[in-house]
């Protein structure tokens, strides 16, 4: 449970972050089912600025001082593949073409007591 809620502080952060510079939220928590496999793939969030759709990944950890680990490094291979995945889905099923402009981000927030630290990573995973 503690995990959880260290995610949703994380995803508040990072919605707050991304409205203050600018980005319109189009949508949250969006979960894609992969068709003959038990595995779902999630959006984080879906934001929009200017004519770029970003997917969103939101990593958060909550650290010790001193603690060098980095929570964008939690994306692998097989979280990168899922996004891309989900991302594809979103886009068909808003009925928006794949060859428009977009990207997957990732939102890293480290926590350390009551510092806050937000790193943006744009157009972090590469799909095509």
């Amino acid at each position: 449970m503690y995990t959880k809620r260290v995610g949703n502080l994380g995803e508040r952060i990072a919605e707050n972050y991304l409205r203050d510079k600018g980005y319109q939220i189009l949508d949250k928590n969006y979960v894609f089912r992969m068709v003959g496999n038990p595995q779902r793939g999630e959006l984080d969030m879906v934001v929009k600025k200017d004519d770029i759709i970003s997917f969103i990944e939101v990593k958060t950890l909550r650290l010790a001082q001193g603690e060098p680990f980095l929570p964008e490094e939690k994306v692998n291979f097989s979280k990168q593949r899922k996004l891309r995945m989900a991302a594809e889905s979103w886009l068909m099923k808003k009925k928006i073409p794949l060859n428009s402009k977009w990207q997957i981000d990732i939102v890293a927030i480290r926590i350390r007591g009551k510092k806050v630290e937000v790193s943006h990573f744009e157009n972090a995973i590469g799909y095509k």
